[in-house]
């Protein structure tokens, strides 16, 4: 059981996917300019995140390995990702239109977002069972979320603060970023 939490703590923030992997940088950017959609950003992915490992891992383990097909690994697992966002955005439009209309073609990028595939390809990378898999992908889930709600907040700040010309818009952005970067660079000795 330790050593679960442990494996959510190190994946959420020793190793965040945003922070320390720079794994989805686009919708981080895109995304984090009102807090609402960063949320609801953070959450859709996290889905997908998790329910992605749930379905790439016992294909990859059960039958591409058996059939010798491990070099497939990344256009099927993006296949299969690609799949799982059709389903919810079939899902956010039914059940929640504003959210399906404010998150626009950033939705659809889910499918490309690389830290759904890092995701994948890292529990595959690092020979985590099956429920290790489902733990770490929840980590990473919730530092994805972490990142993108604290990077709002971050931008709600800077919408109010006075900036040099040079540094309004994009340049501040990276700028946060990279010092929150270096604060969860911080953790990386926490757990090994």
């Amino acid at each position: 059981m330790i050593d679960l939490i442990q494996l959510i703590i190190k994946s959420a923030i020793v190793d965040n996917v945003v922070f320390i992997q720079y794994l989805a940088i686009c919708p981080f950017i895109g995304m984090t300019a009102e807090t609402d959609k960063a949320t609801g950003m953070g959450i859709a992915t996290s889905f997908v995140i998790i329910l992605a490992t749930a379905v790439t891992w016992p294909i990859f383990k059960l039958v591409m390995i058996p059939l010798g097909l491990e070099f497939l690994q990344t256009l099927i697992f993006i296949l299969v990702i690609a799949s799982l966002v059709q389903l919810v955005e079939f899902f956010l439009k039914k059940s929640i239109p504003a959210l399906y209309r404010s998150m626009g073609v950033y939705l659809a990028l889910i499918t490309t977002n690389c830290a759904v595939l890092g995701v994948t390809i890292n529990c595959i990378g690092k020979n985590y069972n099956y429920g290790e898999s489902l733990v770490y992908a929840l980590g990473s889930a919730l530092g994805f979320l972490i990142s993108m709600v604290v990077m709002s907040g971050v931008r709600s700040r800077l919408k109010i603060a006075k900036l040099p010309r040079s540094f309004q818009g994009t340049p501040i952005l990276y700028v946060a970023a990279g010092l929150l970067s270096l604060a969860f660079l911080g953790f990386k000795g926490l757990i090994k």
